[in-house]
């Protein structure tokens, strides 16, 4: 019911009848629906998708200044947060091959801007668990949708049999229709075009962690205890979810990893390979001829992938493979693999740097490592990663996904990972930039010290000649003296 489709301009365009040349157009799903460029009568966005034939050399002039005048207008509305394309031809002979399907298009952050299709019918209601006043609001809130925006509510069975939330009178007449689910019994996937988290941080890994595939847009009130990743303030609900369910929010894609856990132990006759991770699902046809882990195969993870060592005294000792090639043998505490999103969570807490969620990429960083020249490092988004324990190993490791789902990992386990192809769509209070600076500036107060004392003096102190010394004065010397 809802779109988020940036327009890319395909090597091969077809021209109209008017002589327009149209652009591929690349959709993304989000939820049930789509996302869309922000303003599609912008003439600057539109100059290079669209070649004009006019009629005179007036009327190209006349497109020119138009164009350049809102351009300069909405110059910081339209402003890209991508580089400049890089230029393909390399010296006199030298280029790149031109081939548009080896080429990953990744949308630019700035034209991720929500847009409805259809009203929204659905909305899904999460709340953060054992907190009156998180419960006062969720009841305010869900009254409201229901009662003046006649929406369809989701909330998790479990929320409603809260003895505050059964003994109010005014919840009593909305309580029956909701829509009640169980998280890992009832399937939201294509029922819900709208998540609202009411909590911290863990509310919204809990909220990505109910849909594996396709993830509605979030918006996040921030009830908890950090906030980084809920960016509103409840008491403004109402103004910005009726914005929201008008088409008017930015969207800040973040990446998930597909983790998948397989046990090589290989049926009687059968020599078939495991293709790479980003081809397997549930229904992979080139992996029946090995035993799954928990009879589960992925999971869908916002913040980090964990490795450490458990309850075990000796430290883990794990192989890391990235696109099948062996890299590096750990030996430490463990191994941190996160998303842009997660940099700020657990591994900027082992030392390594915090990035923003737009960029593609996947960080590796080991927990507490044995040798000190292991550093954490980027490697780009779409790799395989693969860890495994190494045949040396003296025990096994324990690994959790956002904090949840652990199991053990033995020999002959492999732990495979790559970047999922499902986002969170989550909406911006104000842009991607902003709200990321101010949640380090707020939660995490970074770069916070004392401001530096300015000088007395406007005198330069580049030299000796310009500081007034007072001489030295010997052992057993007054100034009288």
């Amino acid at each position: 019911m809802m779109s988020v489709y940036p327009i890319e301009e395909s090597c091969e365009t077809s021209r109209d009848s008017k002589g327009t040349q149209n652009g591929t157009v690349v959709m993304r799903s989000v939820g049930r629906g789509l996302s869309m460029p922000a303003d599609h009568s912008d003439l600057a966005s539109q100059l290079e998708h669209v070649m004009f034939t006019p009629d005179s050399a007036d009327e190209v002039d006349t497109v020119k200044k138009q164009v350049t005048r809102k351009t300069q207008r909405n110059r910081k509305a339209t402003r890209s947060l991508y580089g400049v394309s890089p230029n393909c031809k390399f010296g006199p002979k030298g280029y790149l091959l031109d081939c548009t399907s080896a080429f990953l298009k990744i949308p630019d952050p700035s034209s991720q801007k929500l847009n409805w299709l259809k009203a929204p019918l659905s909305v899904l209601v999460i709340k953060k668990p054992l907190d009156h006043s998180v419960t006062v609001a969720f009841r305010d809130l869900v009254i409201w949708l229901i009662e003046e925006k006649n929406l369809l509510v989701f909330v998790e069975a479990s929320v409603v049999t809260d003895h505050y939330l059964t003994d109010d009178e005014n919840f009593q007449l909305v309580q029956d229709k909701l829509m009640r689910f169980r998280e890992g019994e009832d399937d939201l996937e294509d029922k819900v075009d709208l998540i609202i988290c009411l909590g911290g941080d863990g509310t919204l890994l809990h909220a990505s962690s109910l849909f594996q595939q396709s993830v509605p847009p979030v918006i996040a009130f921030n009830m908890g205890s950090l906030g980084f990743l809920t960016p509103f303030q409840f008491c403004t609900y109402k103004e910005k979810i009726t914005n929201i369910l008008n088409g008017q929010a930015s969207l800040l894609l973040r990446y998930r990893l597909k983790c998948v856990v397989i046990n090589h132990v290989q049926k009687e006759n059968s020599h078939t390979p495991i293709p790479h991770v980003k081809n397997l699902d549930k229904n992979s046809q080139h992996i029946t001829s090995h035993i799954l882990c928990c009879g589960m195969i992925t999971w869908q993870v916002l913040n980090e992938v964990v490795i450490d060592r458990g309850p075990s005294s000796n430290l883990c000792h794990l192989d890391l493979y990235i696109e099948g090639r062996l890299v590096t043998t750990v030996l430490g505490d463990g191994l941190i693999i996160s998303t842009p999103t997660g940099s700020t969570a657990y591994s900027v807490a082992a030392g390594a740097s915090m990035i923003h969620p737009n960029v593609p990429c996947i960080l590796i960083t080991p927990i507490c490592p044995h040798s000190l020249s292991f550093r954490p490092i980027v490697v780009p988004a779409g790799v395989e990663i693969k860890v495994t324990l190494t045949p040396e190993a003296r025990g096994t490791a324990m690994v959790s996904f956002d904090g949840r789902n652990r199991q053990e990992i033995q020999h002959g386990v492999s732990l495979r990972i790559t970047t999922a192809s499902y986002p969170v769509p989550s909406v911006c209070a104000r842009d991607q930039i902003e709200d990321w600076f101010d949640g380090l500036a707020d939660c995490l107060h970074w770069n916070v010290r004392r401001p530096q004392k300015a000088l007395s003096t406007s005198a330069s102190l580049t030299s000796l000649d310009s500081v007034d010394l007072e001489p030295l004065q010997t052992p057993g010397e007054t100034s009288e003296d």
